[in-house]
């Protein structure tokens, strides 16, 4: 038995997409977004518990009850403070390191979690990310963070976009040690976008589960395989720009953060 301490996945989500409203429960072949991440995040070995972290709004009760419903552990806090609501699940599910997934995210890759965590173990750093200097494509994001570091933002961050965005305070403020994990694979221009905000990229995704069905858990490398094959599918939401955040970072970082120095 491994004495390293507690990895748990916070998968946050929520109903109110300015955008797409309702998307984290919206169909991909039969099942709703939110249960995709869900059991993909959970092949992931590295992971040790699975928690969904929405919002008390009202409108929010959904997701309460597709997690009710499908026994996933679910924790409810502020709708708008994201950082205290991450802070709060951390605590009640005794998380010594956090993994950060959003729930637009249905073609996160277990193998990708696996790997960001191995190497935030390795590292022994506060933070680690394939976000930091974007070399994966944009709907794979992992974080993965000390517990401790998590007490210390919640506590510290004032900024709006900081208690927003959960993680800007740690890779920003030149106060944590940083490590970014890298693709072993160059990507083609406009591979880059599979994270779900707008209906294109919606019917992106869905796209790629007809093609790739929903039997096993296809990993990255094979939808970049599709990709090459059938190009035209890039064009479902080729027209929508990644915003420079958020996640929380630029999509392609100009300056990219570099690594604080453990004092």
């Amino acid at each position: 038995m491994s004495n390293r301490e507690r990895v748990v996945a916070i998968v946050q989500a929520r109903m109110g997409s300015t955008r797409l409203p309702g998307k984290v429960l919206a169909s991909i072949e039969g099942e709703p977004m939110l249960w995709h991440v869900i059991e993909r995040a959970r092949r992931a070995r590295g992971v040790d518990a699975i928690v969904v972290a929405t919002s008390t709004a009202p409108l929010d009760d959904a997701i309460d009850e597709f997690c009710q419903s499908h026994d996933i552990a679910l924790f409810r806090g502020s709708e708008s403070d994201v950082l205290d609501r991450y802070l709060c699940a951390a605590t009640h599910y005794r998380a010594g390191n956090v993994v950060r997934i959003t729930a637009d995210c249905p073609l996160i890759d277990p193998q990708v979690i696996d790997r960001v965590v191995a190497e935030f173990l390795a590292e022994d750093c506060d933070y680690a990310a394939n976000v930091i200097e974007r070399t994966f494509p944009h709907g794979l994001d992992t974080e993965v963070f000390k517990y401790t570091a998590l007490v210390k933002a919640a506590r510290e961050a004032t900024a709006p976009t900081e208690r927003e965005h959960v993680t800007p305070y740690l890779r920003d403020r030149g106060r944590f040690l940083l490590h970014n994990v890298v693709a072993d694979v160059a990507l083609k221009p406009g591979y880059y976008r599979w994270t779900v905000d707008e209906a294109g990229d919606l019917d992106f995704v869905r796209a790629v589960y007809r093609c790739l069905g929903t039997t096993q858990c296809f990993d990255w490398r094979t939808v970049v395989e599709l990709l090459d094959a059938h190009p035209e599918l890039t064009q479902l939401n080729a027209m929508i720009v990644n915003e420079a955040g958020f996640i929380g970072e630029p999509a392609q970082a100009a300056n990219p953060i570099r690594p604080a120095k453990r004092k």
